[in-house]
């Protein structure tokens, strides 16, 4: 190699990183020539934004990440918010609001309404800047995020337990709002909030040293998704922005396809950081013009990937923080090759859950099914059943089974956890060979509520 053409590694860095920056530059104040009318929010809110959590909210790292890479054929990448203040990024927002709401309006102190992150972040905003905050959540809330919140808030903070469900806390946290005359925190719907959660792009793009084709965001409300995605779309405009949201609560996927807010009737709360019923107004419009597209992960899929990237890679992801990893199996194809960058929202995971997360993972992947069987009133019915129909590698995991007085048949509730899922249809053959009469409990939410 000549010496002419030979350019040292760091050499090569220093200019790459040298360009990067000036292509930045020329972007933003391309951005902000612009006079559009838009509701994005812009580069320099996000720039104050960062200045403004200088200090406050961690600078998480962008790793590249090994293991996905490979699996994947792709160059795999975490924004690992997970590692965050309050392992999650809700602090950015939280924050930033709170620092600029005018004082005048904070004197009778801070309210939110909130069961998991968004209560997290303000309550560490309230003890970082020492002021007074009411935050209410549910009765349902798990001991353990209660004390998360009264951990990082301390003495400036009172939790009020309130109503059964997230939208009666929210009722009171407004109405006490308008008691006292305090400052309501909205969990996602507002420019402060999202230009904070948007210094998580920008500090991404600080990072990676080079072109990135994908970016994979979850969504709840939509106050991540709305920052982030307005900060790339400003300053990485190739990158194509996917946003992620639950199976069970499509509510930004069916708002954007129906070009207008929908209220979800139910949804799944399992994903319970990104498990909402209505996005935000706000969050919406910039969604609908920064995302290219919204796609959905079953709740089963999620847990999988819970315990996937705790056993192999020991690293803990709350639902929703597994939202983006979860994404990936179901973009393989479009990824081989790409650089990719899947956000990871957070790592508050309440270790009770593990029983659950497991259950639902070993549904999802067809390893475990549930059965009412009418077994015959006689002697050697269940030896038979055992015998006679199980397979070597069936697992019998729940049976509940009563004697019913002059009956010749009784009723037993059976869990059944087998090796491979083509396993399933020889094991309901048997039970047809031996006449017994079964419901497959699994495809009925109705029944299957009992035993979740």
């Amino acid at each position: 190699m000549s010496a002419k053409n030979y350019r040292h590694p760091l050499l090569h860095n220093t200019i790459f990183r040298h360009s990067q920056h000036h292509r930045i530059l020329d972007r933003i104040r391309s951005h902000m020539a612009q006079s559009v009318d838009t509701k994005l929010i812009s580069v320099e809110e996000i720039g104050q934004a960062a200045e403004t959590l200088k200090n406050i909210a961690t600078h998480t790292p962008t790793a590249q990440n090994p293991q996905l890479s490979e699996e994947y054929g792709a160059d795999i990448w975490l924004k690992r918010e997970d590692l965050q203040v309050v392992r999650s990024y809700k602090i950015r927002g939280a924050y930033n609001k709170i620092e600029n709401t005018p004082e005048e309006e904070l004197k009778n102190g801070v309210v939110c309404a909130s069961a998991g992150n968004h209560a997290q972040g303000v309550a560490l905003a309230c003890f970082k800047k020492q002021i007074k905050g009411t935050i209410f959540m549910p009765v349902t809330t798990p001991e353990q995020k209660v004390k998360q919140v009264k951990m990082f808030g301390k003495e400036f903070v009172k939790v009020v337990l309130e109503g059964d469900t997230f939208d009666d806390s929210f009722a009171k946290a407004k109405a006490f709002c308008d008691d006292q005359g305090a400052a309501f925190i909205p969990p996602f719907n507002d420019p402060k909030i999202i230009a904070g959660q948007g210094t998580v792009g920008k500090e991404i793009l600080d990072d990676i040293n080079k072109p990135i084709d994908y970016l994979i965001v979850p969504v709840g409300g939509g106050g991540l998704s709305a920052g982030v995605g307005s900060y790339f779309k400003a300053i990485s405009p190739e990158t194509k922005i996917i946003g992620v949201e639950p199976a069970g609560a499509p509510a930004m996927k069916e708002s954007i396809a129906q070009g207008k807010l929908v209220t979800l009737e139910h949804i799944d709360k399992f994903v319970d950081g990104a498990a909402v019923q209505r996005v935000g107004s706000l969050t919406l419009e910039i969604c609908s013009e920064v995302l290219d597209r919204v796609i959905t992960v079953p709740e089963g899929k999620i847990c999988g990937t819970i315990l996937k990237m705790y056993n192999e890679q020991a690293i803990v992801v709350e639902p929703a923080g597994a939202l983006s990893i979860s994404a990936l199996d179901l973009l393989k194809d479009e990824l081989k090759g790409k650089t990719v960058v899947s956000i990871v929202s957070g790592s508050n995971n309440d270790i009770t859950r593990t029983a659950e997360i497991k259950e639902r993972s070993l549904m999802y992947e067809g390893l475990k099914h549930y059965f009412i069987v009418d077994f015959p009133q006689r002697s050697g019915a269940l030896m038979e059943f055992l015998s006679e129909v199980l397979g070597p590698d069936d697992d019998i995991t729940y049976f509940e089974y009563s004697k019913k007085t002059n009956r010749e048949l009784g009723p037993a509730l059976i869990g059944l956890e087998i090796k491979h899922k083509e396993d399933l249809e020889p094991l309901m053959e048997r039970m047809k060979a031996k006449n017994l009469s079964f419901e497959y409990v699994n495809d009925q939410p109705r029944l299957f509520r009992f035993l979740t």
